[in-house]
């Protein structure tokens, strides 16, 4: 047989061998830091005998298939130590996930930080055991049998599971410790080392994801081939949490939640509020300079409007629960877009219209599980800085452009540089997620495909990531620490117009179906804010701060000077604090750096006579006297130009 490397060379065996065995022939010091492996383009564990013709790609941490692999054997330790410590925990599921892994566990108690210690240790001993890796198979009835005896009932379902979608049933075991697993696993405990993992955090998480589901105890983890990678990621996880908007978010007085309230439905404080106003003036101001109408439409609708958009059948899962008034059920909504189309529809409409571009800042709800919320970048009600574009098809291209234009120029403002494009597409075998009509899809993403070439946009193609009803194109950006995620997005819909009979008069006079752009610029206000308070750590541009200007009287007696000084800013827009605490100078300053202020203003006797302001900046520090004259020009500038 032949097998065909990723260099293109080709090794020949006259007999079947594994996938380890082949890279041993290859390098020795390639099968000490294998993983993995890709036998003609499937992931596969390297313990897979090749009995044919194939290609071989080898797998090492630094692939990311081979990095699960790694991480995936490190869950399984962490499981083993689990069982030995606390016996009656039942066992989950327990993947590999972009940073590390985790399992989840079915306990009486909640996971104390002394019981992750526990664990951390116990694992150490399994890794020094050096303990062999096993992979066998069984039957159906003989792999259920052994579940039964271990008392694994999690397993027993998932077992029948993939027993009736005709999976091969498959353990993998280390010493004592047998885990129903289809892999890849490396070859030993001992590959992984006692001073490269760490277990980071513990949560609560629900079998299968459901909330009416089993409660469960999710503990997170990582592992890595060596320490100085585990070093450097545990410093990356402190500096998250120095930036870490919630925790900021609460420093600064920005925003607030309460358990009475409810879990996601964060709170604005007056500075808060005061940058979401920013944001959302803005946004709007751009909008409406760029042809844009925008509306007001209420937060909730009829199941029946959720019906005919079709989000009730792909989406209803992700909404609050329906609430019957007077004989009409209502629920709140997730988007609004199904009411932009009843506006649109309540016109008629000529080609010589359109565009109609429709803009609303909508607060909209969606039912987050508790174990995803996180602050304001995810939670259970935000405000979507959403705009529909009805348009014809030959529109679709420059309105399409406009709407790209408008995405850079507004990250330009904020600057926002590290971000890529996404052309999302449906996955065609997810008959419950997408709307069925292959030639709309085909339509649609050809269509969206088509413009992002004739953009020349660099952007690169995901499967199963389109809306219900059309492709979009979603522009991710990498923040300062953590994942990526989407910020902006604009998706083509050729289904809901025609779901809602919408319809215009065309050039032959006949009625045609328009087609919608759906759009977001900041995405939500509430996550756009999460990003800005992380990547600046609270200490906006001063044309963002909520507060850009604080006066520091030195004593009671330069209030009323600071007060006139403080007017003269405030009458051109500045948003001005003073600090008249009967408190000393060092004291005020220092809490105006806690306050992260851009600017302060200084007032003492010399000023006074002299009739001058003496400026303190975060950026510079104490910068002197100047006039009041010089300095409105000077913030004035700084404002306008959104100079960072």
């Amino acid at each position: 047989m032949k097998i065909t490397l990723k260099d293109g060379s080709i090794l020949e065996y006259s007999e079947a061998k594994s996938a380890a065995d082949i890279c041993k022939d290859i390098s020795m010091g390639l099968f000490r830091n294998a993983c993995a492996c890709k036998i003609n383009g499937a992931v596969a564990d390297l313990r897979t005998v090749i009995a044919n013709d194939a290609a071989l790609e080898i797998l090492t941490f630094d692939d990311e298939d081979g990095r699960k692999a790694f991480n995936h054997t490190a869950s399984h330790i962490m499981a083993q130590a689990v069982k030995r410590l606390y016996p009656d925990a039942k066992l989950t599921i327990g993947p590999a996930i972009e940073n590390g892994f985790f399992y989840d566990f079915d306990v009486e108690n909640t996971f104390s930080p002394e019981d992750l210690e526990k664990i951390e240790s116990e694992m150490k001993k399994i890794i020094k055991e050096n303990l062999e890796i096993e992979k066998f198979e069984l039957p159906v009835d003989e792999a259920i049998k052994l579940m039964e005896e271990k008392n694994e009932p999690y397993k027993i379902e998932l077992i029948k599971e993939h027993a009736d979608k005709g999976e091969a049933i498959s353990f993998y075991k280390q010493g004592e410790f047998t885990e129903l697993c289809a892999g890849p696993h490396i070859f030993k405990t001992g590959n992984i080392k006692g001073n490269a993992f760490a277990l980071i955090s513990n949560n609560a998480a629900y079998w299968r994801g459901d909330s009416k589901g089993k409660a469960l105890q999710r503990i997170y983890g990582i592992a890595f081939p060596k320490k100085e990678q585990l070093d450097e990621y545990l410093q990356k996880l402190e500096e998250a949490k120095m930036r870490d908007h919630r925790k900021l978010g609460t420093e600064l007085g920005l925003f607030m939640t309460d358990e009475l309230v409810g879990k996601g439905m964060p709170m604005f404080l007056p500075k808060g509020y005061t940058l979401w106003r920013i944001l959302e003036n803005y946004i709007r101001d751009k909008e409406i300079a760029s042809g844009y109408q925008h509306v007001l439409t209420p937060c909730v609708g009829t199941v029946d409007l959720y019906k005919t958009s079709g989000h009730w059948e792909h989406y209803q899962n992700n909404m609050f629960p329906a609430m019957e008034v007077e004989d009409e059920v209502y629920v709140l909504r997730p988007m609004n877009c199904p009411h932009h189309m009843r506006i649109y529809a309540n016109t008629r409409h000529s080609y010589r219209n359109l565009p109609v571009r429709i803009g609303e800042i909508a607060h909209d709800f969606r039912f987050e599980a508790s174990g995803t919320l996180k602050g304001i970048e995810r939670g259970r009600h935000f405000c979507q800085n959403d705009a529909h574009l009805f348009v014809t098809p030959e529109q679709i291209k420059d309105e399409f452009a406009k709407v790209v234009d408008l995405i850079f120029e507004t990250y330009k403002d904020f600057g926002i540089t590290d971000y890529r494009c996404v052309l999302s597409l449906r996955d065609p075998e997810d008959t419950d997620k997408y709307h069925q009509d292959d030639e709309m899809w085909n339509t649609a993403e050809d269509a969206l495909r088509e413009v992002l070439n004739e953009l020349e946009l660099d952007y690169t193609e995901e499967i199963g990531e389109a809306a219900f009803y059309g492709p979009k194109l979603d522009v991710n950006v990498k923040p300062a620490v953590g994942a990526e995620y989407t910020l902006s997005t604009c998706q083509l819909d050729f289904c809901l117009p025609a779901k809602f009979g919408l319809t215009y008069i065309d050039k032959d006079n006949t009625a045609h179906t328009p087609v919608v752009l759906h759009r977001a610029i900041l995405g939500s206000l509430d996550r756009f804010m999460a990003y800005l308070i992380e990547e600046t750590m609270g200490a906006f541009p001063t044309w963002l701060a909520p507060v850009q200007v604080k006066f520091l009287p030195i004593a009671d007696r330069h209030q009323d000077y600071a007060r006139e000084m403080m007017q003269k800013l405030e009458n051109i827009g500045v948003r001005c604090e003073i600090d008249d605490r009967s408190e000393k100078i060092g004291f005020k300053i220092r809490s105006a750096q806690m306050e992260k202020i851009p600017y302060m203003i200084l007032v003492g006797d010399k000023d006074i006579e002299a009739g001058t302001i003496s400026v303190r900046s975060r950026k510079n520090g104490d910068e002197g006297a100047t006039s009041i004259d010089e300095f409105v020009a000077r913030i004035k500038e700084e404002i306008e130009n959104k100079i960072r």
